[in-house]
């Protein structure tokens, strides 16, 4: 098959095995499958996997690794041991894990194993445990984006904001839209979401149901806080969602935020950070980093998708073919274009 595949530090599109659907497996004809900042991560930072304590990503400069984990694509083929519940033709996604032995002897992650190959190719395999079908119309793009807004529904979910509480965003990339939407779905008012971008910052407005942005090199997010209890008598604590992952932001917000304000990190760390625990302690904040999301949340965000509750397509703005990844992976590495950016592996971008 075609892939984009990563060897030795370098990324190219080429000719790679075809991976075989073991016991229990589907395999799928790649539909749609959507870039993420984990693969920028995992290229950036082999370190990370060259010897992860936990077995779920590996990165061997010596084989193959097809990069990509956000995806759907259409049954073609079984392994042994598979139901009659997935027929070839079905349109499937999944959480992106491959099972070892059914899951008794762990997982690894899809585009981040040479065992587990990923999406950003012709074909890729899915334990049928873990599968779902999607039915109806709803686009392949969509559902290709179910991994990110499983991000954010899992952190909001975990913050459970109460009556009171005015929640911030920052950040308005995928992950961010994300937690807007999940905010949104669950009618908390107002929504304020601070973005350097203004194009990210009418999208958070228009399309995912943020009322208050902020550009942060204007005015601090925490000012306007201030200002939004103050006018709307609403003296909950605050509740951050921090959808960036840039280092010293953790610190600059627990500096910033007051009394009792809870941080959810969404953001992804690969290089490490450093926290001042006392100033921490000084403002008594709460701090959640990763743990998500959960097949609840995964499963939740597929069907909130499927059933048309939740439109995530105003987060794409750019669908490539194949061999664009490397050039499209290099513009997420910037943070330069849309927050998601779509592949169509197997041709049709319109």
């Amino acid at each position: 098959m075609r892939a984009a595949v990563l060897r030795d530090g370098r990324l190219e599109v080429r000719e790679t095995a075809d991976p075989q659907p073991g016991q229990g497996e589907l395999l799928l004809r790649t539909l749609s499958t959507a870039i993420c900042a984990s693969d920028v991560h995992f290229m950036d930072h082999p370190q990370l996997s060259v010897d992860d304590p936990t077995g779920r990503s590996l990165y061997d400069p010596e084989r193959d690794i097809v990069l990509g984990h956000e995806f759907v694509g259409e049954v073609i083929a079984h392994g042994p041991g598979c139901s009659d519940a997935f027929p070839v033709g079905s349109r499937v996604t999944s959480i992106p894990i491959r099972l070892v032995n059914g899951g008794a002897d762990g997982a690894r992650i899809i585009g981040q194993h040479p065992e587990a190959q990923g999406s950003f190719a012709e074909l890729v395999v899915v334990g049928e445990a873990i599968a779902r079908v999607v039915a109806g119309d709803v686009s392949s793009d969509a559902i290709a984006v179910v991994d990110a807004f499983a991000v954010g529904e899992f952190y909001v979910r975990s913050a459970a904001v109460q009556p009171g509480e005015i929640p911030i965003v920052i950040g308005a990339g995928a992950i961010g839209l994300s937690a807007v939407a999940a905010l949104a779905a669950r009618g908390i008012e107002p929504i304020v979401v601070s973005d350097y971008q203004q194009d990210r910052r009418d999208l958070a407005c228009d399309a995912f149901g943020a009322h208050v942005v902020v550009d942060p090199a204007q005015h601090s997010p925490f000012d306007v806080w201030r200002q939004l209890r103050v006018e709307r008598n609403l003296w909950g604590p605050c509740v951050v969602f921090e959808c960036v992952g840039a280092a010293g932001l953790i610190q600059k917000l627990v500096e910033s935020a007051d009394m009792a304000t809870r941080i959810y990190c969404a953001g992804g760390w690969y290089t490490g950070d450093t926290l001042d625990i006392t100033a921490a302690t000084r403002q008594g904040v709460t701090i959640q980093f990763g743990g998500g999301p959960m097949p609840q949340d995964w499963y939740g965000t597929l069907d909130a998708i499927a059933a048309k509750r939740l439109d995530p397509l105003p987060s794409v703005g750019r669908i490539v073919t194949l061999d664009e990844v490397p050039e499209a992976i290099d513009m997420a590495r910037r943070s330069e274009g849309p927050p998601r950016i779509i592949v169509h592996p197997n041709g049709e971008t319109a």
